[in-house]
């Protein structure tokens, strides 16, 4: 088949029309897509340089769910010094109850509410954890917050069991002495006394005997108080320790609730870096869509002329037939 050849204003007018239509196409795509630069053909500068930023962004946007679980991490040990500390508290309360009471099966009872607020201590202390991490189990937490790691904050866990806060169990509040050796001193005192004082008896001229009876009953309180006295010591060591306890936990939370800050403080500024950075990307990459319609607009106008102009340069070739 031999070549077909066309007028010069036919090409001409062709070839305007095939470059209108690839720019007509050049433009539907970036109305369909909303970016003036979808490859790197177009412009490979700000193609590459938006992607970069995006990838950065992209980073980042994982590093900031990290931060976000690590917040939650620090909130949950937060929360386990909270109530450890209320129970500490209540443990205080409870020991000075016992230390303001002189009754053994009080005291005893009060040692018994005591250490079961520590069984509560150590409960809190092993369920404060967070996805595998627990702050107040001597775990350690790494947050970082940037690409590359170098920007980091170690936490360290805290011991708050009642091992680690170094309170022990509350013994000896109650009566740990027998005094039946004493109280029956005291009875055979007393019988030998009533006896001699009996109108038959043979008295108590000086006094031996009473003096016996006051003795056996000075032993008897002097134990009494030596073991109530005792007691007592105990209960205000355990008091002691409860507020060393509380301050150490203070001390605990305040130095949380300042990592707390530190890692929200980070993850406020790096949503704000992401949207920097996917913003200076939009913005070598994004097409104005108001001149993109315009654009569109003003091709179609283009195609329809060049449509005309291809028909009518048909028009003046078809001319020549009318001379046969």
């Amino acid at each position: 088949m031999s070549e077909i050849s066309l007028t010069a204003s036919m090409r001409s007018n062709l070839l305007s029309l095939q470059n209108t239509q690839s720019l007509m196409d050049q433009t539907q795509e970036r109305l369909s897509t909303g970016k003036k630069v979808n490859s790197a053909i177009y412009n490979p500068s700000s193609y590459y340089a938006a992607q970069s930023l995006n990838n950065r962004a992209s980073d980042l946007s994982a590093l900031l769910d990290s931060m976000g679980q690590a917040i939650q991490t620090i909130q949950a040990a937060d929360e386990g010094i909270e109530a450890i500390t209320d129970f500490a508290s209540q443990a205080k309360a409870v020991a000075q109850s016992a230390a303001d009471s002189t009754d053994a099966e009080e005291r005893a009872s009060y040692m018994k509410q005591f250490n079961n607020i520590l069984k509560q201590i150590d409960g809190i202390a092993k369920d404060s954890g967070y996805k595998g991490v627990n702050l107040l189990d001597s775990g350690t937490l790494t947050v970082k917050f940037n690409e590359k790691g170098d920007s980091k904050l170690e936490i360290t866990g805290k011991p708050a069991d009642t091992t680690g806060l170094e309170l022990d169990d509350a013994a000896d509040w109650g009566k740990v002495s027998d005094y039946t050796t004493l109280e029956e001193a005291i009875t055979q005192a007393q019988q030998a006394y009533d006896e001699a004082m009996k109108p038959n008896g043979a008295g108590d001229a000086d006094g031996t005997l009473k003096g016996k009876l006051d003795k056996a009953i000075k032993a008897y309180d002097d134990a009494v108080a030596a073991d109530v006295a005792a007691q007592s010591d105990k209960i205000e060591e355990a008091m002691t320790a409860v507020d060393s306890a509380i301050s150490t936990l203070r001390n605990w939370a305040s130095e949380f609730g300042n990592n707390y800050s530190i890692v929200q403080s980070r993850e406020s500024f790096t949503e704000n870096l992401i949207n920097v950075l996917t913003e200076g990307a939009d913005k070598l990459t994004l097409a104005d869509m108001n001149e993109e319609s315009a654009n569109m607009l003003a091709l179609q106008t283009r195609q329809q002329l060049a449509i005309n102009s291809l028909s009518l340069a048909s028009q003046a070739a078809q001319s020549v037939l009318q001379l046969f």
